[in-house]
């Protein structure tokens, strides 16, 4: 895609959140420059290399040089430090350029200044409320609350800016925005934690060779098929138990490629858990 050819971001973030999402705005067509301190980014090397091949790199030593002259060519610059450091850095914003922080809490409020990650923000989020101690799989708030939301607002502010002719100045909260994943939920659930484990169809089951298959038969017809085709029209009316052993020793009966084999296209809303080298592959 190259609906951003002609954009230049300057990145001035580190770690995963920021890296991440002038990644998917190169993936779109800009040009993305990367301002790294003398020591570099200590992301982990094979990580660093995933997220920012292709961006061109520049070294600044903010206590002894002048900020970066590729800043005033910047249409986005996207900025990770504590609320305030920005400021201070004194470095020039032009003004059509879209200025973008992403934060953990915020430019305001009592914890804007605090040290967090991921999970911190998830925490605070109330996203673990229904699995803890369990970690989640992904940094669902650095790369969707935090990301995902900053290459969204981008966009947005782009395009005002192709109307007005101005920049913009944007603030991303990884805890608001992943608080704003699961606040429909203040409304109540149909069925308590019936997303996160409460119900015996939207659920993951052990195989018989130790892997696992993902059941999320929610609607009444994908429920009726998944049974039918086990052969197990008893668990007709159990699909929101809280627990049903019978389905997961059904499970276990047979290996992961049996159940791939006999449910998959059947319109069962079931499939399997790859790993990730398997998932490269099939989603190749």
């Amino acid at each position: 895609m190259s609906s951003l050819t002609g954009v230049t971001v300057v990145d001035f973030t580190r770690q995963l959140p920021g890296p991440f999402a002038s990644r998917e705005l190169m993936r779109l067509g800009a040009r993305v420059v990367k301002v790294e301190p003398p020591e570099g980014d200590p992301m982990p090397e094979g990580w660093y290399r995933a997220l920012n091949e292709g961006k061109e790199t520049v070294s600044w030593d903010a206590r002894r040089e002048p900020p970066p002259t590729v800043l005033a060519d910047a249409d986005v610059i996207l900025e990770g430090f504590r609320p305030g450091v920005w400021e201070r850095l004194g470095a020039p914003v032009p003004p059509r350029a879209v200025l973008c922080s992403i934060t953990g809490f915020g430019a305001a409020g009592p914890r804007a200044g605090d040290a967090g990650h991921d999970l911190n923000y998830l925490g605070y989020a109330g996203a673990l409320a229904d699995t803890a101690p369990a970690l989640p799989p992904l940094q669902v708030a650095d790369l969707a609350a935090g990301a995902q939301a900053a290459v969204i607002e981008v966009l947005a502010a782009l395009l005002e800016r192709a109307r007005t002719g101005t920049g913009a100045r944007i603030v991303v909260s990884m805890t608001h925005n992943a608080h704003r994943f699961v606040a429909h939920r203040l409304a109540g659930d149909p069925q308590p934690r019936l997303l996160t484990g409460g119900a015996a169809c939207y659920r993951i089951y052990e195989t018989a060779d130790g892997r696992h298959v993902t059941v999320a038969a929610l609607e009444p017809r994908f429920w009726r098929n998944l049974c039918a085709l086990l052969e197990r029209p008893d668990l007709v009316d159990r699909a929101f138990d809280a627990e049903l052993p019978e389905l997961a020793a059904v499970f276990r009966s047979r290996t992961l490629q049996d159940w791939r084999a006999l449910l998959e296209g059947r319109d069962t809303c079931v499939g399997p858990v790859l790993t990730l080298a398997e998932a490269a592959d099939e989603l190749a």
